[in-house]
């Protein structure tokens, strides 16, 4: 997918990040019937400038679209979501962190915790902002001018650890922030292609069952409000991804609730952007 500039080169609208089989980590531009041209550059370096090369990517594997700076995540932004468990529509947007570390890459698994076990892990399917230019204090009519782009996002959540104070210490971070609990992908659309991210279709699968299906409309706090309110008194670095919150359908909310097993696979997908799938396993022994 792309545009032309005036010179008649593509511009890259979707990139990929991808290992080689050599084990080297590069930048693929996606075209539109899916195949991988080499891109040169790093979309979050100094200037931010990739250029396609004309040569097709060799790739081992698709990796995560970047290896984030922070993970910023934001609870009960849906309007939908809010009413399923009769929480009051929050005055400013909750925001709880995730480490690095949680990352996970496209089709890669998520790993149930079993040294700090949880038996209440579920799936949350989400747009995440990637901010491309250091930033503070932006403004909500600037905002966007700051997003490098938008991928998938799945925001596992140990629902236990979250919810239980004796286990979480009554806030969410602990169970929201095991390794693999931050799957991103499969690409990074540019924020060009997407001029308006509260305008996109977003859903959830749990194995081949529709679970979550919603805009991006019924977002409480829309994404320029989302930038402008974290980056209040707050650096927001190259690299920043934002969780922007999940829509109605999770598991806790489901009757009985639907908790992830090993040997499930889940997917999330956005309009403009693509298909995240991960599957489940238990954590691997030491």
């Amino acid at each position: 997918m792309g545009d032309q500039d005036p010179g008649g080169m593509e511009k890259p609208m979707k990139i990929a990040r991808y290992r080689d089989p050599d084990g080297a980590v590069g930048y693929a531009l996606v075209h539109g019937d899916g195949s991988h041209e080499r891109l040169e550059g790093n979309p979050l370096a100094a200037g931010g400038s990739v250029l396609p090369s004309g040569e097709a990517a060799r790739i081992g594997r698709l990796l995560a679209p970047l290896e984030p700076a922070a993970i910023l995540g934001i609870g009960v932004n849906y309007r939908r979501h809010a009413a399923e468990f009769g929480s009051p529509i929050p005055q400013h947007p909750v925001l709880f962190l995730k480490p690095p570390s949680a990352l996970q890459h496209p089709d890669a698994p998520i790993e149930l915790p079993t040294s700090l076990a949880s038996h209440q892990v579920d799936a949350e399917a989400e747009l995440a902002v990637v901010i491309g230019r250091r930033c503070r204090n932006v403004s909500r009519a600037e905002a966007l001018s700051y997003v490098l782009g938008y991928t998938c996002a799945n925001d596992v959540s140990a629902r236990d650890w979250q919810k239980r104070p004796e286990l979480g210490g009554g806030q969410w971070c602990r169970g929201k922030s095991f390794d693999t609990f931050a799957p991103l992908g499969p690409c990074l659309t540019l924020a060009a292609a997407i001029p308006n991210p509260n305008a996109l279709r977003l859903r959830g699968w749990h194995n081949d069952v529709l679970v979550q299906d919603a805009n991006t409309d019924d977002m409480i706090f829309d994404v320029p409000a989302l930038i402008a309110f974290l980056s209040g008194s707050t650096t927001l670095l190259p690299g920043t991804v934002i969780l922007t919150g999940t829509p109605s359908g999770v598991g806790m909310a489901a009757d009985p609730p639907r908790w992830l097993q090993a040997g499930d696979r889940v997917a999330v997908e956005i309009e403009g952007i693509g298909r995240l799938c991960n599957p489940v396993i238990a954590e691997p022994g030491p």
